[in-house]
C-alpha cells in the first residue's frame, strides 16, 4: 500500500532550556539518592524561575543526601556557574526551598514485595495506575523516528561545542527543530526547513550567529536529504540573550514529547524524570521501548507501538497491546509478535527493574536529548537471547 506523501515535524532543547534545568536536577537527585540507597523511593518534581529552584514530592531513602548541594552542582555543570553566565540564575546565588516529604504508606503498601490488607498478593506491585508507551522505527540507526532524531543531533553538537569552549558567545539555552517531508514509500525523503534558537552573549552578531548554526547543521545532517530548497531558520525573533530560567519557568516533565519519539509515537499520562523505577511511568515506559526496538531489530517489522497498562498495586498489567506498524509492513501476523512478546518479556515492574537494572544510579544520562537515543541505556540495548525468541517467529 503506497502511503502519501506527507511532513512530519519534531523538536528538541538544549540542557539550558527552563524545563529541563528542572528534569536534570529531578534526575540528579534520584541519582543521589540511589548512589547510596538502590531501594529510594523518589518522585521529586522541581520549578525553576529567575534566582529561585523549588522541590517538592516525595522521597524515602536511607541514603543522606545534601540537597542544596545537588541542586547547585547540577546548575553550574549544565553552565549557569556565576553571575558571568547568568547574573539571576547561577549556581552560586540561587535561592533553594524544599518541600520533598516521605512517601505516602498508603502507596508504599501497593508497592513493597509483602502483603497487605486489600492488597491481591505480596508481589511488587505497581506504583500508580497508568498507560505506558513503545515505539520503534528503522528510519535511523537508533531505531528512532528521524526528525526528532535530527533535532537531537543539532542540540547535542551545540552542547559539545559550547562546553568545549570553542564559542565563547554561545549561552546554554536553545532549541531546534526539523521537518522532513516523507515520500509515497513512507521514507524520509528530504529535509524541508530546520529552526534553532540559541542563547548568545551579547556581543556576537546575528550574521555570526546564523553562519555559524547553519554550518553546524550542516555538518551534523545527512547531506542527501539536504537540499538548495531546505530552509534555515536561526535566532528568528533576532536576539536571544536573556535565556534559561530568567527569561522562563521550568517545570519537571514538561517536555515529554521531546523526551520519547517527537511525536511519532504515542505518550501515556507520565513523565519520567525524578521518579524511581517503581514508579511505571519510567519503568513502563522504557520497557515497552525496549520490547519494540526487538521487534524491529527482530526483522518482523518496520514500526512497532506497545501499550501496557497498570493498577496500583498490582503486579501484571491490566491489558499489553502491540499494535505492529499499521501500515502492513509486518513480516508475520501480528498474533505471532505477541505470542513471542509475551514468551521473551515480563511486564511485572519487580522483573522490569531486575531486566533493566535500574536500581543504579543511571538517569541523569537519560534526561537530555531523548531517553531513547543513547546506545549504552540497559533499554536500548538488545538482548540476543531475547531477540533469538522473536526471530522464531
Amino acid at each position: 500500500m503506497m502511503k502519501t506523501v506527507h511532513i512530519f515535524t519534531s523538536e528538541s532543547v538544549g540542557e539550558g532550556h527552563p524545563d529541563k534545568v528542572a528534569d536534570l536536577i529531578s534526575d540528579s537527585i534520584l541519582d543521589a539518592c540511589l548512589a547510596q540507597d538502590p531501594a529510594s523511593r523518589v518522585a521529586c518534581e522541581t520549578l525553576v524561575k529567575d534566582g529561585h529552584v523549588v522541590l517538592a514530592g516525595e522521597i524515602t531513602t536511607l541514603a543522606q543526601v545534601d540537597y542544596e548541594q545537588v541542586v547547585r552542582e547540577t546548575i553550574r555543570e549544565i553552565g549557569y556557574a556565576t553571575a558571568e553566565d547568568d547574573e539571576v540564575f547561577n549556581a552560586q546565588s540561587v535561592q533553594i526551598v524544599n518541600y520533598l516529604s516521605e512517601q505516602s504508606p498508603d502507596i508504599a503498601q501497593g508497592v513493597d514485595a509483602r502483603e497487605a490488607e486489600g492488597k491481591e498478593g505480596a508481589e511488587q506491585g505497581a506504583g500508580d495506575q497508568g498507560i505506558m508507551f513503545g515505539y520503534a522505527s528503522d528510519e535511523t540507526p537508533e531505531l528512532m523516528p528521524a526528525p526528532v532524531m535530527f533535532a537531537h543531533r543539532i542540540m547535542q553538537e551545540l552542547a559539545r561545542v559550547r562546553h568545549s569552549g570553542e564559542v565563547p558567545w554561545l549561552r546554554p539555552d536553545s532549541k531546534s527543530q526539523v521537518a522532513v517531508e516523507y515520500g509515497a514509500d513512507g521514507r524520509p525523503a528530504r529535509i524541508v526547513n530546520v529552526v534553532v534558537s540559541t542563547q548568545h552573549s551579547e556581543q556576537v552578531s546575528l550574521a555570526e550567529i546564523r553562519a555559524f548554526i547553519i554550518d553546524l547543521v550542516k555538518r551534523v545532517l545527512p547531506a542527501e536529504l539536504l537540499n538548495e530548497e531546505t530552509e534555515f531558520f536561526v535566532n528568528p525573533t533576532g536576539r536571544f540573550v536573556v535565556g534559561g530560567p530568567h527569561g522562563d519557568s521550568g517545570l519537571t516533565g514538561r517536555k515529554i514529547i521531546v523526551d520519547t519519539y517527537g511525536g511519532m509515537g504515542r505518550h501515556g499520562g507520565g513523565a519520567f524524570s525524578g521518579k524511581d523505577c517503581s514508579k511505571v511511568d519510567r519503568s513502563g515506559a522504557y520497557m515497552c521501548r525496549w520490547v519494540a526496538k526487538h521487534v524491529v531489530a527482530a526483522g518482523l517489522a518496520n514500526r512497532c507501538e506497545l501499550q501496557v497498562a497498570y493498577a496500583i498495586g498490582k503486579a501484571s498489567p491490566v491489558s499489553i497491546m502491540i499494535d505492529v506498524d499499521t501500515f502492513g509492513t509486518a513480516s508475520v501476523d501480528e498474533s505471532e509478535i505477541i505470542a513471542r512478546v509475551k514468551e521473551a518479556f515480563s511486564f511485572k515492574p519487580a522483573d522490569m527493574e531486575a531486566a533493566l537494572g535500574l536500581r543504579r544510579p543511571i538517569f541523569r544520562r537519560s534526561t537530555n536529548y531523548g531517553h531513547f537515543t543513547k546506545a549504552d541505556l540497559p533499554w536500548e540495548v538488545l538482548d540476543p537471547a531475547r531477540l533469538a525468541i522473536l526471530k522464531r517467529a
